[in-house]
Parts: structure tokens; sequence; C-alpha cells
């Protein structure tokens, strides 16, 4: 994985939005029209084509195919075509489409949330019905030749380039388990089947990023909220399992994220990271991606003052955030890369965001955050490293 060694290198944290007609298409489904995958197939690659020449020319070090091709992430469809034992069945009464639409945060301010349809017009809810195995070797065989003939008609050459999948913690918000007799079982089961996708991106030459909001965000999913001790036990079982699918496979081609949630509501309800910041870097990961700039966080980059990053690992903080729609000051933005380098070390840190930005804000403040992200990238790297930082380097000014 690449390190900041001239310059801070910048990246993002994968979701990103297509040209027009990849979002018409994108809507479409959300309101709960048919899936028509080999007519979306063109609109797929042409998209990745375009956020990977969008991002380098705003200046990203680090890229990826802004998740385009996973299209109906969260359902029976496109799961259903990488893990047996997935399958869908009407909605029970009251019952919510998953975890992340009930929780005491929106108990709390049920005037705020009331109209508000979590999970669009979907009346169905993804369930665990049998045994989970990896079925998708096809599937993630499509994906990484699509991302590859996607970066050769981009004609861009960026400095590294990753691919985003869930951990085992977080698929388990999708999908109910109605099959394994504990969620223990369960959650191993996932973590079993996943590792075949976890190699596969690794064996092809990108950086497997993990996405996990699970690990602080299904605290108040839990209803009522557990004791801080219990949620810890809850959480660390799912990091063993995180662990035991990524044993073996090279850390630093590997890196985590975790985040609260890309909804924008009050979030006072999230868990202080202080809780879970040790049981993140338990995780098998060469980097760890963490919200930082948003205004329930940003105050949160004080506990690296006593918190050691482990030897050789990278910390990318969030340093704009999908959260508002105010493109930050690239000053604003130097100065959090600046206060977590001087802490950590200018070459441990990665400027991020603190979420992926497709669907969070409109396509055109999301290319002008990350372009912001590049500028105050480079106003960081010439105070960490003089006025000649990253010399022929991609970042912009």
């Amino acid at each position: 994985m690449k390190r900041s060694s001239d310059h801070i290198l910048t990246t993002h944290a994968g979701r990103l939005d297509g040209p027009p007609e990849y979002r018409e298409v994108m809507m479409s489904l959300m309101s709960g029209h048919r899936l028509d995958l080999d007519a979306l197939r063109p609109k797929i690659r042409a998209g990745i084509v375009d956020v990977l020449r969008k991002q380098v020319d705003a200046g990203i070090d680090i890229v990826s195919d802004g998740e385009l091709g996973k299209v109906g992430f969260g359902g029976a469809g496109y799961y259903g075509r990488r893990l047996s034992g997935i399958t869908s069945r009407k909605l029970q009464p009251g019952e919510p489409v998953f975890m992340a639409a009930d929780t005491g945060e929106r108990l709390e301010f049920a005037e705020f949330y009331k109209g508000i349809q979590f999970g669009g017009v979907v009346q169905e809810r993804t369930v665990c019905s049998g045994p989970i195995r990896y079925i998708g070797q096809e599937e993630v065989r499509q994906d990484l030749e699509l991302f590859r003939a996607c970066l050769t008609d981009a004609g861009v050459k960026p400095e590294e380039c990753f691919m985003c999948v869930l951990a085992p913690g977080w698929l388990e918000h999708f999908f109910l388990n109605e099959y394994y007799r504990t969620d223990e079982e369960y959650i191993f089961a996932l973590a079993a089947a996943m590792k075949h996708e976890y190699q596969a991106i690794i064996d092809a030459g990108f950086v497997l990023q993990l996405d996990d909001p699970a690990l602080p965000d299904t605290y108040d999913m839990i209803i009522p909220n557990p004791t801080i001790e219990e949620y810890r036990k809850f959480a660390a079982v799912r990091v063993d399992a995180l662990n035991e699918a990524l044993h073996g496979l090279p850390e630093d081609r590997i890196r985590y994220h975790i985040c609260w949630g890309s909804w924008h509501g009050p979030h006072t309800h999230d868990l202080p990271l202080r809780h879970v910041v040790d049981l993140m870097l338990r995780i098998r990961a060469g980097a760890y991606s963490v919200e930082a700039a948003n205004p329930r966080h940003e105050h949160e980059w004080k506990l690296w003052q006593d918190i050691e990053l482990p030897e050789g690992k990278i910390l990318i903080p969030g340093v704009v955030t999908h959260h508002t729609n105010v493109v930050e000051h690239p000053e604003v933005v130097a100065d959090r890369i600046v206060r977590y380098a001087n802490l950590l070390g200018r070459e441990n840190v990665i400027a991020g965001t603190d979420c992926g930005m497709g669907f969070r804000v409109h396509p055109q403040i999301a290319w002008a955050k990350l372009k912001v992200l590049a500028e105050g990238a480079q106003l960081a790297s010439e105070q960490l490293w003089g006025a000649h930082a990253g010399a022929g380097s991609k970042v912009i000014r």
C-alpha cells in the first residue's frame, strides 16, 4: 500500500456518483423498478470510466471504481448471486427493512424522521434462510475484469486502486438470520464465505477496502442500548470473525473503513470512537479510515494524543465530509491533515473523506469536495515537507 513519502496522498471512502444517465437508472431502481442488468452493463462501464477520469482530474491519488457496479447492494438480487442461503420474503407488519431502520435516534427524533421512508418503497426483507456459501466466483471475476478494462479505457495511471467489499458485521445488518442457531455461528459463516471475495481482489493487484460501519454503528440499533461493556463483547465477536476471514491475507493490501452512517440526521446517538478504537486497531489491516470532519466527530482527533498507531499502520482521517453541502476551505482541510500528521507522523497519514460521496451530496458538490481535498493536501504537504513537496506528483494547487 502506498504511503505518503514526500507529500500527503489523497483518497476517498468509495461510493461516487456516475454520470447523469447512470444516476437516472439508479434512482429508477430505488423507486422499485425492475433491474435489467444486461441493459445496465454498458452504463456501468461508461460510468466507471467517467469517475476514474474525474478522480484523477480532481487530484485524487488512490482511486476506486466508485462502486458503480454494486447495484441493489443491500438486497437478495446482488448477494443472491454471490452467497447461497440469501433469499427474501414479505415484510411483516411493523418490521424494518433492515437493522438501521430502527434506532434510538429515530425514536428520539421521531418528528424529524416522520415521513422519511427509510429503504424507499421496498416491501421485502432479505434473510438468511439456508447455509451460507460463496458462489460468486464468476461475479467477482467479471468485476475485476471490468475494473481493469475501465482503467485502460480511462487512460489514467493513479498511484493505486482499491475496491470496496462489506465486512461480515455490516452484511449482518442487511440479512436477518433465520437459519443459524446463534448469531455467532452466522457471523463466522458470513466471514468464511466472504474471504473468497477478499482474496480475489488482493490477488488481482487491487487494494481491498473493508466497509464496516457496524463496528460503532450497531450500538444504537440495539434497543434498549446495551452497556458499553456488553456492546464491546458483541463487537469483539464481529472483529474476531473478520480477522478469521483475513487470516493469511497481506495486511499491507487491506484498508478498513468505519463510519456512523451516511444519512443526514442528528447523530446524537453515535457511539464515541473511544469505545471501539482499540477494537478497530485489532483488525488485520494496514490502514484505517475514520470519520474526522463532520461536527459530531471532528473533536476525536484528541484521542490520538494518547493512542499509539501500531508500527507500520496508516490512518486515513476524513478531512472533508458528506454531512454538509458546504465545500470546505482548502486551509481547513490542510489544518485537519497537519493535526493528524503531527500526532502520528506525516508518512502515516493519507487524507480521505468521512464516507462515500455518492448519493449523499449532489455530484457537483461531491467533485468540488474532492478537488478541495487535493488542494488542502497540497497545502499540508508544503507545511510538512517544504515548498517543493511532491514535485512531479498528481497533487494539484
